[in-house]
C-alpha cells in the first residue's frame, strides 16, 4: 500500500454565484448572436467562476457541437425559466404609492363629527352604518377612507341621483291629461252653462231648508227613521238563469233594469216585478247598466238605457226594441264595469279596466274625453247632481274627483286599505260615499277635502253604495256578507238590515214622489228583491 493511498482527496464543491438573471440572459443572447452555441456560452460563464477550468478541459472529452436554437425556442425558454422582477417590484411600488396617496387624501377630507350624519352618509353610499365593535371614531375614519376611494363628491352625487329618482317617480305618479279634440272644449263650455244654474238652485234650496226650525227638521228625521226601520221584503222574482251583476231604476221609478252574467239585460215593472222587455246583444257578461234621465217610457227610437260588458262592448238601448240602437267601441278588450249618464242625459261616462274612464257625447256621437289617473283598473264612477264634477273609484284603493268644466282632478280620496267598488254623490253636492274591499264605507267632504267619517259597515267587502236621491237623508250599502244596510245621514247609525240573499253585488235606491224603493240584486241565486214601504208614502206626502 503506497503513501498515496492514505491521502484523501476532497472533491471541491462547485461555486454558485447569485446574480441578476437579466445579466445572464444578456450574455446568453450575446453569445447566440455571435454564433456561439448555448452550451458553449454557459461553459464560458464557468470559466469566469472556476479556477480549475484548464484541468477540467484537458481531462474532459470535447462535447459535440450543439445546434443553434431557433428564435421561437429561445423565447419559450425565456418565458418558462425567467420572469421580470423589475415589473413585479414596480407594481408593488405603484400600489404602495397609491395607498399613501389615498391616506393623504383621507387626512385632507373634512367630514362631520356628528355620528348620526355619518351614518346617513354611509347609508347614501350603500355601506353598513355600523360594524360590530365599531365606535364613532372608527366609523368616521371608515367614511373618510370611502370618500378617498370614491371621490369627495360621492355623497353629493348619490343625493342628486336619489332626488332625480324621486322626481321621476313623482312624474310617473302624477295625473296625466290627454290632449282632447275640439269637441272637448265645446263639451266643457256646455257643461259649465248647464251646471252653474243648477248649483245656484241647489244652494238656494239649502238656504231655504236652513230657515226651517231645527226642532222641525229633527222631528221629520226621527219619523223618517222609524219608517225606514219598518221596511220588509215586498216580493221576490227570478231574474235570470245566471247571477245578476247590476241594476238601475228608471227616472220615474216605474221600471227596473237588471244585467246578468248570461249577457242578457231585462226590464222589469215596479212594484209588480213583471218582465217587460229583454235586451239581447251582448256576447259576454254584462257588468253595469244605467237609465238615461228625462226619458219617458212612451218615447221610442231614442237612447233610454245603456249597458257595458266584460268584453268592452257598450250598447245603447231604447224602449220597445230588444236590439241595441247603437254600439260604442273603444274599450275592447278591457272590461267596462260601470257606466253612468250625465244629469243632462247628453253625456255617458264609462269606467274601464284599462285604468281610465271615458266621457262620450251622445249628440256629437264621439268620445270627448279619455282620462287616466288611476294606477289600476277604474271600477266605479258617479256624477254630481249638478253635473259639474264626477267621482271615480279604482282597484288601487284610491278615488278621484274630477271637474268636468276644467278637466282637473280637484280631490284625491286616500284612506281605504282595499279596492273601491262603489261611489256615490250626496244630493247636497259636497258629500261623497265610497265602499271598499276593507269592509268600510267612508264619507268625504268635498269642501274640506278629507274624510269626515268612517262607517265599519259590514264584515265582508262592500260592493256598492247609494244615497237617497231626494234629500240624501239615508245611505244604503250592500256587501258580500249577504246583507244590505240602511244608515242615517250625519249620525251614520244603522237603521235597518235587509237579509235574504246569498251575496249582494248591487244596491239601488230611489225616492220619487210617494214611495221609497230599495233594490238589492243577488250575485248567486239570481233573484231580485224589492222593498217598498207605503208608510214612507204618508211621510213624504205630508212633508
Amino acid at each position: 500500500m503506497s503513501d498515496d493511498d492514505d491521502i484523501k482527496y476532497v472533491k471541491r464543491q462547485r461555486t454558485l454565484h447569485y446574480g441578476s438573471l437579466e445579466e445572464s440572459e444578456r450574455k446568453r443572447l450575446a453569445a447566440s448572436s455571435a454564433g456561439i452555441p448555448a452550451s458553449s456560452s454557459s461553459q464560458l460563464e464557468d470559466i469566469d467562476s472556476d479556477e480549475d477550468y484548464e484541468e477540467q478541459k484537458k481531462s474532459a472529452p470535447s462535447p459535440p457541437a450543439a445546434p443553434l436554437p431557433t428564435a421561437g425556442a429561445l423565447v419559450n425558454k425565456i418565458d418558462d425559466d425567467f420572469f421580470d422582477l423589475e415589473t413585479e417590484v414596480a407594481k408593488d411600488k405603484v400600489a404602495l404609492l397609491e395607498e399613501f396617496e389615498r391616506k393623504k387624501r383621507a387626512r385632507q377630507i373634512n367630514v362631520s363629527t356628528d355620528d348620526a350624519e355619518i351614518k346617513r352618509n354611509l347609508r347614501y353610499l350603500n355601506e353598513p352604518i355600523c360594524y360590530f365593535g365599531e365606535g364613532p371614531a372608527e366609523r368616521r375614519r371608515r367614511l373618510k377612507e370611502l370618500l378617498a376611494s370614491l371621490g369627495e363628491n360621492a355623497i353629493k352625487e348619490k343625493k342628486n341621483e336619489e332626488e332625480e329618482r324621486k322626481q321621476l317617480q313623482k312624474e310617473q305618479e302624477s295625473t296625466w291629461y290627454h290632449e282632447g279634440p275640439e269637441t272637448l272644449r265645446v263639451a266643457r263650455l256646455w257643461i259649465a252653462d248647464y251646471s252653474l244654474p243648477r248649483a245656484k238652485c241647489r244652494l238656494e234650496k239649502a238656504r231655504q231648508n236652513l230657515k226651517v226650525p231645527s226642532a222641525t227638521r229633527a222631528g221629520r228625521m226621527v219619523e223618517l227613521q222609524k219608517r225606514l226601520q219598518s221596511l220588509s221584503a215586498h216580493s221576490s222574482q227570478v231574474g235570470d238563469t245566471r247571477p245578476l251583476s247590476g241594476c238601475a231604476f228608471s227616472n220615474d221609478s216605474k221600471f227596473l233594469l237588471t244585467s246578468s252574467w248570461s249577457g242578457l239585460c231585462k226590464l222589469w215593472s215596479v212594484p209588480d216585478c213583471k218582465l217587460q222587455q229583454t235586451l239581447r246583444g251582448h256576447t259576454s257578461y254584462v257588468g253595469g247598466v244605467a237609465f238615461r234621465p228625462n226619458v219617458q217610457h212612451d218615447e221610442k227610437n231614442i237612447v233610454a238605457m245603456a249597458s257595458g260588458g266584460h268584453d268592452g262592448a257598450v250598447k245603447l238601448w231604447s224602449f220597445g226594441s230588444e236590439e241595441s240602437i247603437a254600439d260604442i267601441t273603444g274599450h275592447m278588450p278591457h272590461r267596462v264595469s260601470k257606466l253612468d249618464f250625465h244629469p243632462s242625459g247628453r253625456f255617458l261616462a264609462t269606467a274601464c279596466y284599462d285604468a281610465s274612464w271615458r266621457l262620450w257625447d251622445l249628440e256629437q256621437k264621439t268620445e270627448v274625453l279619455h282620462q287616466e289617473g288611476h294606477a289600476k283598473s277604474v271600477h266605479c264612477l258617479a256624477f254630481q247632481a249638478d253635473g259639474s264634477v264626477i267621482v271615480t273609484g279604482g282597484l288601487d284603493a284610491f278615488g278621484r274627483v274630477w271637474d268636468l268644466r276644467t278637466g282637473r282632478c280637484i280631490m284625491f280620496l286616500e284612506g281605504h286599505l282595499g279596492s273601491i267598488f262603489g261611489v256615490d254623490f250626496s244630493p247636497n253636492g259636497f258629500h261623497i260615499a265610497t265602499g271598499s274591499q276593507d269592509n268600510t264605507c267612508k264619507i268625504w267632504d268635498l269642501r274640506r277635502r278629507q274624510s269626515v267619517y268612517t262607517i265599519p259597515a259590514h264584515v265582508n267587502l262592500i260592493s256598492d253604495v247609494k244615497y237617497q236621491r231626494d234629500g240624501g237623508s239615508f245611505l244604503a250599502t250592500c256587501s258580500y256578507d249577504c246583507t244590505t244596510k240602511i244608515w242615517s245621514n250625519k249620525t251614520w247609525q244603522p237603521l235597518k238590515t235587509l237579509e235574504g240573499h246569498d251575496a249582494i253585488s248591487k244596491v239601488g235606491s230611489r225616492v220619487r214622489g210617494r214611495k221609497v224603493s230599495n233594490l238589492d240584486c243577488n250575485g248567486l241565486n239570481s233573484t231580485v228583491n224589492f222593498s217598498v214601504s207605503e208608510i214612507i208614502y204618508v211621510e213624504l206626502q205630508r212633508s
